[in-house]
């Protein structure tokens, strides 16, 4: 899912960079708010998860290849406002140091990874978790929220031919289907089995954990 440079046009990398300003701001005005010191280390270990879960990619049929974020684990842990830090800085390491991501397209792939997967997978956990239970909602919410950031990320590349010619080469009639193809059948159940089995230990061996403090997923922190 890691846009690399040169697929985005420098209108789109700047765009994504300004909406991901706001969204970076008032996830340390709630982050800070929020968590206390036994939670704020539990960010550096969710980070490194999703840092190394990140770094696991299998090629898919299609010519692409796809990998799980741990986003939606990282949300039902602490919150989609802490995931959006945590992945940030994992999404930066990964950029800056192991040319995994474009450093231009940062401002997208933080938007896909480390924004649109924490809230929708935390939005969808909590509207199923209490009728489904915890373990099931995990895995369904997972798997809906890499496929959606999935479709984000093809429609942001997917649109280079029209608006910024020389970039991918790729229009949506080809992007949309390749990364909606290798999330539905290879990624989104990796996320989904594997989000699912660590909410269930940790809902057995240690729920302490499920019952951190969260940060709001209100803006102003309230």
């Amino acid at each position: 899912m890691h846009i690399p440079d040169g697929y985005l046009g420098p209108l789109t990398c700047a765009v994504m960079f300004l909406v991901m300003v706001p969204i970076w701001y008032f996830a340390l005005k709630n982050t800070s708010k929020r968590l206390g010191p036994k939670e704020v280390p539990m960010i550096a270990v969710l980070s490194a998860v999703s840092f190394l879960v990140m770094m696991f990619n299998w090629p898919v049929p299609d010519g692409t290849t796809a990998h799980m974020v741990g986003g939606t684990l990282f949300a039902i842990i602490l919150g989609p406002w802490a995931s959006v830090i945590g992945i940030t800085v994992a999404l930066v390491i990964q950029a800056f140091f192991f040319g995994d991501g474009g450093v231009t397209a940062l401002g997208a792939n933080c938007f896909n990874m480390a924004f649109v997967i924490p809230f929708v997978g935390y939005f969808i956990y909590k509207a199923l978790k209490e009728r489904i239970g915890k373990v099931a909602s995990a895995g369904v919410a997972a798997y809906i929220a890499i496929n959606i950031a999935a479709v984000v990320a093809a429609i942001e590349f997917g649109v280079q031919p029209y608006i910024a010619p020389g970039y991918c080469p790729y229009g949506l009639n080809l992007s949309i289907p390749a990364m909606a193809f290798a999330h539905l059948t290879t990624a989104g159940p990796v996320a989904a089995v594997v989000t699912a089995v660590v909410v269930g230990y940790l809902e057995r061996s240690r729920p302490d954990l499920l019952a951190l403090k969260e940060t709001s997923p209100n803006i102003r922190g309230e």
